[in-house]
C-alpha cells in the first residue's frame, strides 16, 4: 500500500522544473507589461564643424538610428552626423559598419580612460556582407530575456578611419528618452592629428 501511494506521487524533479517553468512564464509576462526606464539622453543636434588635427573628447554623442531602410553616418572629422561627404561610422539600428577603408578593432572590457594609445594593427576593414556589422564590433550587446532590452558590454573599440586617423569608442546605450529604442548613445576621443594617441 506504501509503495503503491508512493508511485502515484509525482517526482519532486517534476514539480521544481514545474515550477521554475511557471516562474519564467510569470517574469516574461511581466517583463513584457512594463515600461522600460529609458536613459536621461537627449539627441545631439550640433551641427557639422571640422575639427582640423586637433584631439576632440572624451565626449558623448547620440544619434537615432531607428530608420530600418538607411544608416546613420557619423564623420569624427566633422564631429557630427551628416547626410553628405566623408563619413567614419553608420548605425541602422544595432548595426555598426564604418566606411570603405576604415577599419575597428575591439579592446576588449577596458575602462575608457586607460586606452591612450591605439594599436597599429588588428583592425577589421570591411563587413560580412554589405548590410551587416562589422565584424569587430558583433555583438556589443546583451539581450535579457526577462526586460527585452539590449544592454551594453562596454567594450572600447579602436577606430581606423579611411583618412588614416584614430578614435577610441565606447558604445553606451541602445535607449534614450528623445527617440526610444534604436538611439545609439556613444563615447569617443578623436585624433586628428594622425597619431594614434587618443588621450591628452
Amino acid at each position: 500500500m506504501t509503495g503503491r501511494s508512493g508511485a502515484a506521487r509525482p517526482p519532486i524533479l517534476v514539480l521544481v522544473i514545474g515550477a521554475a517553468f511557471l516562474l519564467l512564464v510569470a517574469s516574461l509576462v511581466i517583463g513584457s507589461l512594463t515600461s522600460p526606464e529609458y536613459p536621461a539622453f537627449a539627441l545631439t543636434r550640433a551641427p557639422p564643424a571640422v575639427v582640423g588635427d586637433s584631439l576632440v573628447g572624451p565626449g558623448t554623442y547620440t544619434l537615432d538610428a531607428s530608420a530600418t531602410d538607411r544608416w546613420r553616418r557619423f564623420d569624427f572629422g566633422r564631429n557630427a552626423t551628416v547626410d553628405s561627404g566623408p563619413w567614419d561610422l553608420a548605425f541602422r539600428r544595432f548595426h555598426l559598419i564604418t566606411a570603405p577603408g576604415g577599419g575597428i578593432v575591439d579592446l576588449g572590457p577596458l575602462p575608457f580612460d586607460s586606452v591612450v594609445e591605439l594599436p597599429a594593427t588588428g583592425y577589421a576593414d570591411k563587413s560580412p556582407a554589405p548590410d551587416s556589422t562589422n565584424p569587430a564590433v558583433g555583438k556589443w550587446y546583451a539581450y535579457s530575456m526577462l526586460s527585452h532590452l539590449l544592454t551594453s558590454k562596454h567594450h572600447v573599440y579602436g577606430v581606423r578611419t579611411p583618412r588614416g586617423k584614430y578614435a577610441k569608442l565606447e558604445l553606451l546605450t541602445y535607449y534614450c528618452r528623445d527617440a526610444g529604442t534604436a538611439c545609439i548613445t556613444f563615447r569617443y576621443a578623436y585624433q586628428g592629428n594622425g597619431t594614434r594617441r587618443v588621450a591628452p
